[in-house]
């Protein structure tokens, strides 16, 4: 039997309705005459519109798996599918594709465009991942940010949280099945950090996206439907938070 396409839909299993599956997922780095494994053998399934949050100190490996499930790496040995498709071997251009219509990415560095507008930085999600109506999605989800009356300010015309939120609202613009989130809260106070993740939460629900935020903040941890902890490149825990998901009304930091 020929085998399927590097981006071929997934072959049914026991999790099979899982948007994200890695399987025996290592990462390994040569420095030099060293070889560094940022994540060893790593097996992990994520169901559509989970919210899950993954913990862990620096150099556990939470950036590298977000970068993997987001096809920014790719892995040493193992295989990974998100929404269907196995991204391990793909191509290039494949992988282009993958990025524009299944994942969306909420940076700790913002990576806006410079020469755009905060509207224009948002529309560009929307319209690059095939949304219709990119230019009136970009401001409704601007405004839901608290961002309409920045709409025409350039990058360094925002302060660190504004930046911050376009780079969110930029992301939820998409509309994408995946949406992988680096410290969203980092830049942010805590009123405004709250309700970023009520929207991120919210998206679990309205648009059944499952959403992973890597964070420090093991407060957001207590919201989440899963919560992950790395230690050293393995999972250590898989688990809901202690007594179940708490609402967004109740944290503090």
């Amino acid at each position: 039997m020929a085998s399927a396409s590097p981006l071929s839909e997934a072959s049914a299993s026991p999790v099979g309705e899982a948007v994200i599956r890695l399987d025996e997922i290592t990462r390994s780095y040569d420095m030099g005459t060293t070889t560094v494994t940022a994540l060893e053998r790593v097996t992990l399934a994520i169901a559509p519109g989970e919210f899950v949050v993954v913990l862990g100190p620096s150099g556990s490996g939470k950036t590298t798996l977000l970068n993997l499930v987001g096809a920014l790496d790719s892995p040493t040995s193992g295989s990974i599918v998100v929404g269907g498709r196995d991204i391990t071997r793909a191509s290039r251009r494949e992988l282009a594709d993958f990025r524009r219509h299944t994942v969306s990415f909420i940076f700790q560095s913002f990576n806006l465009f410079p020469g755009l507008t905060a509207l224009e930085n948002v529309q560009f999600g929307a319209d690059v991942s095939g949304r219709s109506n990119g230019r009136e999605r970009a401001m409704a989800v601007l405004e839901q940010v608290r961002l309409s009356n920045r709409v025409r300010h350039f990058p360094h015309e925002l302060s660190g949280g504004e930046q911050q939120r376009v780079a969110i609202a930029r992301a939820l613009a998409t509309g994408s099945p995946v949406l992988l989130a680096d410290e969203p809260t980092g830049e942010l106070d805590f009123s405004t950090g709250v309700q970023i993740l009520g929207l991120l939460h919210q998206q679990t629900h309205d648009e059944n996206t499952a959403v992973i935020i890597v964070t420090h903040n093991r407060e957001i941890s207590r919201v989440a439907d899963r919560v992950i902890e790395l230690g050293s490149g393995q999972i250590v825990s898989d688990s809901p938070p202690p007594g179940g998901p708490k609402r967004i009304s109740d944290l503090q930091w």
